[in-house]
């Protein structure tokens, strides 16, 4: 288990343990589903460490219906990628049901 899981700083940042679990596992699943991490870890860092630090960085976080959504910040460039990666959001994740 990952120290920072051990601290209560991270669960009270995303509203509570169940709000935590739900982000963990929809961020991991977009990992896997071959998203782009919006952190920069060591290439052996696992995707759970990614999660862990992308929270901890305010980079995402839960909107009020569940949905993963981005945090603003770094530059232009951070802008246009999080522009990008919200439009695959909205289609995998929280898009019609065509």
């Amino acid at each position: 288990m990952l120290d920072e899981l051990k601290e209560e700083a991270i669960v009270n940042k995303v509203g509570g343990r169940f709000k935590l679990s739900t982000l963990i596992q929809k961020r991991m699943i977009m990992l896997n589903q071959g998203y782009k991490p919006l952190v920069d870890l060591p290439r052996s860092s696992d995707r759970m460490a990614v999660v862990i630090q992308e929270i901890l960085q305010d980079k995402i976080y839960l909107d009020t219906s569940g949905q993963i959504q981005l945090r603003g910040g770094a530059g232009a460039a951070g802008d246009a990628a999080r522009r990008a990666m919200m439009g695959d959001i909205s289609t995998d994740l929280g898009g019609s049901d065509d």
